[in-house]
């Protein structure tokens, strides 16, 4: 059973018959009359009674009919929303635990504030994860920082992070990684940018890591850094909102590695509303941002 037989039928149906059914649709009566038949033999049923040329809907064809205009319905509304222009439905963003705490509260706020028709689900989680999840469709989009290197995929830059390393409070000016008193790392798990990019200043600088001691958020990172247990590496915005700010050392980093592009990633494929409008948002919140600090 096709929606072109379910809209034959209904046409049938409307017109009163086939001869005029086959006029609004702009085809032979031959064809409707074959398609009709074609579907009552899919269904096992006869859709009309048929007394000479005159055609009365059978109580199997008023049952059908139902459901029909229901499934035709629904296939008009999924049509419209593959080319909505206001975004509405399910949003599922993906982002890093600092992009999430930090950068989208205000975003997000005001996106909700703007399209109040969009359900917006937010997860946190590692790039390589997450990237995973919006190729599988399991997510919508995600904030993610670079390098990206997938064809598949579509990238907006969206924010400039800049990256410090983290220590106990007192610690001495950090140029190069023989500085470091400890040389133990704080670091997400595998896979995570800002750890590759701190073994990268390492290896760049031939200096061996100690150890590296994997933790599960930025909360407990810092908590560590400030009784010195090691070095971290991450975005200077994660400090602003820390009680014990005063009890860390904060070191700037010299370029390559002093700064990091955050992009949202979708799938490429025909652009959707909901997607469009989050990107317009996240860069008009950033832009004002940067005129301040310019001025």
């Amino acid at each position: 059973m096709e929606l072109s037989d379910l809209r034959i039928f209904r046409a049938v149906v409307e017109a009163g018959g086939v001869t005029h059914a086959a006029r609004r649709l702009h085809r032979v009566q031959s064809n409707i009359t074959a398609r009709i038949k074609k579907l009552e033999e899919d269904l096992q049923v006869d859709l009309f009674l048929r007394e000479g040329r005159r055609m009365q809907l059978s109580p199997a064809g008023r049952t059908l009919l139902d459901y029909a205009e229901q499934l035709l319905a629904l296939a008009d509304r999924a049509r419209e929303a593959l080319h909505e222009t206001t975004p509405r439905g399910l949003l599922r963003i993906g982002a890093m635990e600092s992009t999430a705490a930090v950068r989208l509260p205000g975003p997000l706020s005001a996106y909700h504030a703007r399209y109040p028709d969009v359900v917006i689900e937010l997860l946190s989680g590692q790039p390589r994860e997450m990237i995973a999840q919006v190729l599988a469709g399991d997510l919508d989009v995600a904030l993610v920082t670079e390098p990206l290197n997938d064809a598949r995929l579509d990238a907006v830059p969206v924010f400039t992070e800049a990256l410090v390393l983290v220590t106990e409070a007192g610690h001495p000016p950090i140029r190069a990684p023989r500085d470091l008193r400890n040389r133990t790392l704080l670091v997400f798990h595998p896979g995570c940018p800002h750890r590759e990019r701190l073994e990268a200043w390492f290896g760049r600088a031939g200096v061996p890591v100690e150890r590296a001691v994997e933790l599960s958020s930025y909360h407990a990172m810092l908590g560590c850094a400030v009784v010195g247990m090691g070095v971290a590496l991450m975005p200077r915005s994660v400090l602003e909102s820390y009680a014990e700010r005063d009890r860390l050392g904060v070191h700037p980093l010299a370029p390559p590695f002093h700064q990091a592009r955050t992009l949202l990633v979708s799938r490429k494929g025909p652009s959707q509303a909901k997607i469009s409008a989050l990107a317009t948002i996240l860069t008009e919140t950033v832009r004002p941002a940067r005129k301040k600090r310019g001025a």
